[in-house]
């Protein structure tokens, strides 16, 4: 049906449009997490999102196995990715490479492309401010943005999210 991609800065209101858009159909919702709560902060970062969402959808969590997890929804149930931000960040904990962290984005981008019912994936713009001083942070922000780039090549519609307000992205081919 539709996939749309929602990236902005942490706290820029993309969470809470997915659940806006999600809820606007009458369908099911299934709710894909990659969160883990590994301290106090995040623990209650996680505790607040559940709160934000209706008390009827579904909730997968899985902190890696992405595709997998993104087939696992009825097909009749609209799907919100929360977020590649963290999914991406627990996969270079666990020692995945760059080609193989884009390649299952480019998998879970195409599965849910592919679903009969709606779908909205979330992830953060680390690339705007300045260049990290280290290496991890680098190559961070670089696979992100190859993971970001990836996910949006597939959507039907992609926005920019800054201060709850969405902007649209726009595919421009040059001639």
């Amino acid at each position: 049906m539709a996939l749309t991609f929602l990236l902005g800065g942490a706290r820029s209101g993309k969470s809470e449009l997915a659940v806006r858009l999600a809820a606007a159909d009458a369908r099911p919702v299934v709710v894909v997490v990659t969160a883990e709560p590994g301290d106090d902060e995040m623990a209650e970062r996680i505790r607040r999102h559940r709160q934000e969402r209706p008390a009827g959808w579904s909730t997968i969590e899985t902190p890696l196995e992405l595709a997998a997890a993104v087939r696992r929804p009825p097909p009749e149930a609209a799907v919100i990715v929360d977020c590649l931000t963290l999914w991406v960040a627990n996969a270079m904990e666990w020692g995945a490479d760059e080609g193989e962290i884009v390649r299952e984005a480019d998998d879970v981008a195409s599965a849910l492309a592919g679903r009969a019912a709606p779908a909205v994936v979330v992830s953060n713009e680390v690339g705007l401010g300045i260049v990290p001083v280290n290496d991890l942070a680098r190559r961070y922000r670089d696979v992100l943005g190859r993971v970001n780039t990836t996910v949006a090549s597939r959507a039907d519609r992609a926005y920019l999210v800054v201060a709850g307000r969405a902007l649209p992205l726009e595919d421009v081919t040059l001639t």
